[in-house]
């Protein structure tokens, strides 16, 4: 099982990825992060040489592969629902948790992370708030179609949207019926509220793009 996070990039994704693969004792990873490890350079990098369908590519192999685990909790980059074959893996590996935000705090958190010049390339020509407003509004209905949980993090503290996700995801679980070590582990964690030692973590930062 992946629990996959979506999302606008700003929205927190790699942040509550962290604590919460914590609670649950599993591995996270930072899928853009991921890649430019792999691809031995920066994602803006990328897009100047390459430009974005070669990054979309990219994407979507190291993205096919990643949704293939278990046990896993993963920050996708914020462009990674344009693509329908990772839609559907998302959906199809496990639980899909949407992470929303107003544009005024997405612009805010983006003008105060020093890594968004060095790594994050513009992806419209507008850039800034315009481009921000651009692509929730196209990106949205795609966002709504994968996510199984939505949450409001706009104001809320990581710590409890770690508690609303295995909340949410307990409760899913029991309306199922399902019955298996996984469920057991989430529900238990929702439960106890209390910190299980993290399986081989891969803490990745919080970066990310598109």
């Amino acid at each position: 099982m992946v629990i996959t996070l979506i999302g606008y990039r700003g929205t927190g994704k790699s942040t509550l990825a962290a604590p919460l693969a914590q609670r649950l004792g599993w591995e996270w990873l930072d899928a853009d992060v991921e890649l430019e490890r792999r691809a031995g350079r920066s994602i803006q990098s990328i897009f100047a040489t390459d430009g974005e369908p070669e990054f979309r590519r990219f994407e979507r192999e190291l993205l096919s592969e990643l949704l293939k685990r278990d046990r896993l909790v993963l920050a996708a980059g914020g462009g990674a629902i344009l693509n329908e074959a990772t839609r559907a893996d998302m959906k199809s590996a496990g639980s899909v948790i949407w992470l929303q935000a107003s544009v005024d705090t997405i612009e805010r958190r983006l003008a105060t992370d020093p890594t968004t010049g060095q790594r994050r390339p513009n992806l419209t020509s507008d850039g800034g708030r315009a481009e921000i407003e651009r692509l929730l509004t196209m990106r949205e209905p795609l966002y709504r179609e994968c996510a199984t949980i939505t949450l409001d993090a706009d104001t809320a503290a990581t710590e409890q949207l770690v508690e609303d996700v295995l909340q949410q995801l307990a409760a899913s679980f029991r309306r199922a019926g399902g019955v298996s070590p996984l469920v057991e582990i989430i529900t238990d964690a929702a439960a106890t509220g209390g910190l299980t030692p993290p399986r081989s973590p891969a803490f990745r930062g919080d970066g990310g793009t598109s």
